[in-house]
């Protein structure tokens, strides 16, 4: 039976992950991928069709998905807000909106979102935390599923509660630190390891502070002009380039749609 969270829009959605607790066994992959209509192909890595990965760092497992920054820099950079922040914190995209600038995919600090290059009707793809579970109170495919409880969903503020709770009653088990506490001004996931974070890849340099604030540093300093004569070139470019699809690809109009998938908490 699903486990409740806080109430849409109340508080802060968030996902721990204690890699200490995973078993590789791939089902919160399997589960992401069901939930959304993905392809069930697994790969290696993140891509357009698999949202997140687990990956073998030496004896540990570690997972990899969005991290959902409090002040996320993909939605900061996006000049047509197709990237948007949710009541919950959710970080969600309209394809509908979107001109395929893919300043998301370069602005992001942990290299998350991944772009459709194949496709007639490209689109940027990541975890969305399940925005169409989590916002009704229900709890995301990946932490339903998990046979461990190496991944759980809820009120970040809970979960962090939770996650130094097992640093302080473990240290012999975790590396003292909470990945996304504080990481670019503090994530939406967080990661508890037995390992040094910097051992299984993930970045120890990055900056504490969230990173939106240093772009719009940069970017107020470059004239109007420019920015809205770039915007206005790539929004051109985006209906040209997308009359030319629907011209040789009529049927891939109805691609546009976002999978719906699960209602939350349905087992």
């Amino acid at each position: 039976m699903a486990k409740e969270t806080a109430a849409p829009g109340a508080e802060q959605i968030g996902l721990l992950y204690d890699a200490t607790l995973c078993i590789g066994c791939l089902e919160c992959v399997r589960a992401c991928k069901t939930d959304h209509d993905l392809p069930p192909e697994i790969t290696p890595d993140l891509s357009a069709t698999t949202y997140t990965v687990v990956e073998k760092k030496g004896e540990q497992y570690i997972r990899r998905l969005c991290m959902h920054c409090i002040d996320p820099t993909c939605v900061s950079v996006c000049p047509v807000a197709a990237l948007t922040k949710e009541p919950g914190g959710q970080v969600t995209y309209d394809w509908s909106a979107c001109m395929g600038c893919r300043y998301c995919v370069m602005a992001c600090p942990f290299n998350i979102p991944r772009y459709e290059w194949h496709s007639y009707n490209p689109r940027v793809q990541k975890c969305d935390l399940c925005i169409h579970r989590t916002s009704k109170g229900g709890e995301t495919a990946c932490s339903w599923i998990c046979p461990t409880g190496a991944t759980q969903s809820g009120p970040r503020e809970e979960l962090l509660a939770i996650a130094r709770k097992r640093i302080e009653d473990h240290p012999d088990r975790y590396v003292p630190h909470i990945y996304g506490e504080k990481e670019v001004g503090g994530t939406g996931v967080l990661v508890l390891s037995g390992v040094p974070f910097e051992e299984v890849g993930y970045d120890t340099d990055v900056i504490a502070n969230a990173v939106p604030a240093l772009t719009w540093k940069v970017m107020k300093k470059i004239p109007y002009v420019i920015v809205n004569g770039a915007i206005v070139r790539g929004g051109l470019a985006w209906i040209i380039n997308r009359r030319k699809d629907v011209e040789r690809n009529p049927e891939a109009v109805d691609d546009r749609k976002k999978p719906s998938g699960k209602e939350g908490g349905e087992e």
